[in-house]
């Protein structure tokens, strides 16, 4: 195989790997052609008030202050005197899109949505707004618009303030929420004098949506315990006493308006969300109004948490609730249809109406489930064998039919509290189907993609052993042999694809199951270098052999273990620190084993350093880029000392302008968190430095000299800059002692060559990238180039947890971005967090091109070697895959693993 065909092979084998990870665990489970189901009986309400309080935690609601007042005292009243109350517990990952698609949806929306923007709608999908007579909303540009895109016909309405409101730096954010109470107000005066708006606002089936980002804005602003976080509380409270006592005036106090307000997620301490903490997923509930529960005294509840005692509500039933079952509440209030994707359960305890009528709306939601349950069970029907298919037993058609008919006939008899437990039994059943059939064909296709890798990372070692080792001797291929297996592999091939066709298989299914076959012809064609291998190996002793594939297998899974306990990293960097003692390299080098030994155990400190929870200490930024400043300073001097002089000031006007930057880049982000500190906003001279030094970071580098120690030097001082400017504590010094061991790593390779007799070991003081290589002094692997590769892999790895950084978007905090821009805008603000992640990439990447070079090993060789290493890992991880849970769970499974090795991998190839 020509070097190109295995580049393009390489990146469509990767390509499809990646994309397999999306379409077999991260596709959507709605399902489309449902028939609408709506409660018989007519509802209590004619219009339902949705508050939605973005950001808002459950304790910061109903705890009371230190001197024993309510955080929020109208809504206390409420709960207290006219309403019902609990806790929602949201669903991971916790952030406003998900959230809200829960809440007025009914479903929790799946991971591949992310990817699609969270402003538009990856899938359609049904709402109480678009169920609804007419939706009139107030609020953030980022959630209105994906409810109005959604619905069927023009009855949504969105009344938006701009994106540019949205800014973490700004004054005050509970501006935002003081704009949706405005508006709202002006709204329903207008009305008076707009009869066609006067008589819509007067109909049926109304709802009303307040989106209340503020809170939200403050808590990533100022964390939760912050003055302003609670006071955007209080001014929320004052401004739903007011829209309440707006509408009933509006609506002469007909006792037809029913009120809800929640939260979309919480928040932890530190200002984030996305993960799985309480402090995220318990947000508030308080219902009131028509059709509303009053208060229910009781005298003792039994709750794991302490949380009654804390809000001194142990009298008051507390009524918990899934964030997904809100949605079912609000239809059944206001009489619509429940939306068709939802998979929320009505919480009966929130209905003040007869036994009968939460019967029937019980009833409702069940057929309402079971219908989403029968249409996915028809899709894979059609799409499976008829003797291959295994239904789901637990529900049958004949089981269906009695769970409908008993149901239906406790109603009729007045057996309503049975009726309600049977309906809730058959919901949690086709809930169970519904899962069972969308993940019915994931083990077929993961086990046909892995089939797949293990067939190209087989062939990726042989080509290695083939063409960059000694240990096969060059071997004549008979073409009559060939054609047999060709003939084999053919048929094989036709088969399957035979048998997708009769079960008439998506086409994605064609590319799993066929692609093992061109792989694994390939690997077959290979026969004789297997055999010379296993031929070299059974001449070796065993022991020698069984130890190093030990060593192998301990090192890769040491690497995947790291995913999810970043202290192993602290491990193998101490192991790394006696390498040189246990390689008896010290005693021709004690002074490069020194320092190397010394800064292996100052960077394994930084996997041990806090993940999420830390607050942001600007001094220690200073403190890395003074230490910057004053290296670079011994740096020059040393060069100007050494043997090879600079071509000229050009090259000392790069460094002092390089210099000049980290001293700039130093002051802007002191400056910046002062005036965002005393809320001033962003200064528009640091927005521009900022910009500009980004910018240039790039270019500079290639200016300056061109020999080893000082291109890189180069490097640094232009990374280092526009990593300050995204530090916002300790992480700021990670880049210095990561290039230090870059620059020692080099010189040990160096040492390592001469210490197993490879070559002679050449002065890297004086090696110059400028000059070409000569491809006639590479040599052929050795056993010692799998450490170097092996080392490469972990530096990558290190370079990315030893920041600070998890598998998860709640551990990335805003205020790295806040020098560049304070407005939201997610799309910007995730670029400028994924540069601060591959800035430390940058660094081992060029630190391992010299080590290629220097040592006299084509780059070829050792990324095929690391390609290897990584892919194993992605192997373990696509095992490990999550379609549940919050971002740490699932970018632990693919996010972060399968998928950043899969791009490092096409990027290698290239």
């Amino acid at each position: 195989m020509g070097v190109p065909v295995f580049i393009l092979a390489g990146l469509l084998v990767h390509f499809v790997f990646l994309a397999s990870i999306f379409d077999i665990y991260f596709s959507s489970p709605l399902v489309h052609g449902m028939t609408p189901q709506q409660t018989p009986l007519p509802p209590p309400a004619k219009r339902l008030v949705l508050f939605v309080a973005d950001g808002l935690r459950a304790d910061s609601l109903f705890e009371l202050n230190s001197n024993n007042t309510p955080q929020a005292p109208y809504l206390r009243a409420i709960l207290e005197n006219n309403g019902s109350w609990g806790i929602s517990h949201t669903r991971v990952p916790t952030e406003s899109r998900p959230g809200h698609v829960a809440l007025i949806a009914g479903f929790y929306e799946d991971v591949s949505a992310v990817a699609k923007g969270w402003k538009e709608n990856p899938v359609e999908f049904d709402s109480v707004f678009n169920e609804s007579k007419h939706t009139w909303s107030w609020g953030s540009p980022d959630i209105l618009p994906m409810f109005a895109k959604g619905a069927t016909g023009d009855h949504v309405y969105t009344f938006c303030y701009t994106a540019e409101s949205e800014d973490f730096g700004a004054q005050d954010a509970a501006e935002l929420d003081t704009w949706v109470f405005d508006h709202v107000k002006s709204f329903f005066n207008s009305s008076r004098s707009n009869q066609t708006l006067f008589s819509a606002l007067n109909e049926e089936k109304v709802v009303l949506f307040l989106h209340l980002l503020g809170i939200d804005t403050n808590g990533h602003a100022h964390r939760p315990y912050s003055k302003e976080y609670k006071e955007n509380i209080r001014k929320v409270d004052e401004g739903v006493e007011e829209i309440v006592s707006m509408l009933e005036s509006f609506y002469g106090n007909d006792g037809k308006t029913a009120y809800i307000l929640t939260s979309d997620h919480g928040m932890t301490d530190w200002g984030s969300h996305g993960a799985g903490h309480p402090s995220e997923t318990l947000t508030p509930l308080i219902a009131w109004g028509a059709g509303v529960n009053y208060p229910q005294e009781v005298t003792s509840q039994l709750f794991e948490d302490n949380f009654l005692k804390e809000w001194k509500l142990e009298n008051l039933k507390r009524m918990d609730v899934n964030q997904a079952d809100i949605a079912p509440l609000m239809a059944s209030l206001i009489g619509v249809p429940f939306p068709l994707n939802s998979v929320g359960t009505l919480p009966l305890e929130y209905l003040n109406n007869s036994d009968h009528f939460k019967a029937e709306s019980m009833f409702t939601n069940a057929v309402q489930v079971l219908e989403q349950f029968k249409v996915k069970m028809s899709q894979k029907k059609r799409t499976t064998l008829s003797f291959l298919f295994t239904p789901f037993k637990p529900l049958s058609d004949s089981e269906q039919i009695n769970f409908l008919k008993k149901a239906r006939l406790y109603i009729q008899q007045q057996k309503y509290s049975e009726a309600v437990s049977l309906c809730k039994t058959l919901i949690n059943l086709a809930l169970e189907g519904l899962s069972y059939y969308h993940t019915y064909d994931r083990l077929f296709l993961g086990l046909s993609i892995a089939v797949s890798f293990v067939g190209w990372t087989t062939y990726v070692i042989l080509v290695i052993i083939k063409t960059h080792t000694n240990l096969i001797k060059a071997a004549q291929i008979n073409n009559k042999e060939s054609t047999g297996p060709l003939y084999s592999f053919m048929f094989a091939g036709m088969i399957i694809a035979f048998f997708l066709l009769i079960q008439a298989s998506p086409w994605t299914y064609y590319v799993y199951c066929l692609l093992p076959v061109p792989i694994w012809y390939a690997v077959v064609r290979e026969l004789h270098v297997i055999q010379d291998l296993a031929a070299n190996l059974w001449s070796l002793p065993v022991g020698h052999s069984v130890g190093f594939l030990l060593i192998c297998i301990l090192g890769i899974e040491l690497l995947v273990f790291s995913f999810f306990y970043r202290s192993t990293l602290t491990v193998g960097l101490l192991v790394f620190a006696g390498w040189p003692v246990i390689t008896q390299m010290w005693v021709q080098a004690k002074r490069t084993t020194l320092i190397w030994t010394l800064l292996c155990v100052f960077l394994a400190v930084f996997p041990l350093m806090p993940v999420v929870g830390r607050e942001p200490n600007i001094p220690l930024v200073i403190v890395a880029g003074l230490t910057t400043l004053l290296i670079s300073c011994f740096s020059l001097a040393s060069f100007s000392r050494s043997e090879n002089k600079y071509r000229g000031k050009e090259d000392l006007k790069v460094y002092f302008y390089q210099m000049f930057s980290i001293a700039l880049s130093t002051y802007v982000v002191s400056s910046t968190h002062n005036s965002l500190k005393n809320k001033q906003g962003l200064p528009v001279f640091n927005q521009i430095v900022s910009w500009m030094t980004l910018a240039s970071s790039s270019a500079l580098p290639l200016l300056s000299p061109t020999l080893l120690f000082q291109r890189l030097f180069s490097i640094l001082l232009s990374l280092m800059a526009t990593y300050l400017l995204l530090s916002t504590g300790y992480e700021a010094l990670f880049p210095l002692v990561l290039s230090g061991l870059m620059l020692v790593w080099i010189q040990m390779e160096q040492e390592a060559l001469q210490h197993y007799g490879l070559s002679l070991r050449s002065k890297l003081a004086v090696f110059n990238f400028a000059y070409a290589t000569d491809i006639t002094q590479f040599r052929q692997l050795h056993l010692d180039d799998i450490r170097r590769s092996f080392f490469f892999v972990f530096f990558i790895v290190t370079a990315f947890f030893g920041t600070g950084n998890i598998a998860s978007v709640n551990s990335f905090d805003p205020a790295s971005v806040y020098c560049f821009l304070t407005v939201f805008s997610p799309f910007m603000m995730g670029g400028l967090l994924l540069l601060k992640v591959v800035i430390p990439f940058v660094l081992v990447s060029c630190a391992f091109e010299a080590v290629q070079v220097t040592t006299q090993l084509s780059s070829k060789s050792l990324f095929l070697i690391v390609l290897v290493i990584s892919d194993i890992m992605a192997l373990h991880f696509f095992f490990l895959v999550k379609d549940y849970g919050s971002w740490l769970d699932i970018g632990t499974s693919p996010c972060d693993s399968s998928v950043a090795f899969l791009l490092q991998r096409c990027l290698l190839l290239l």
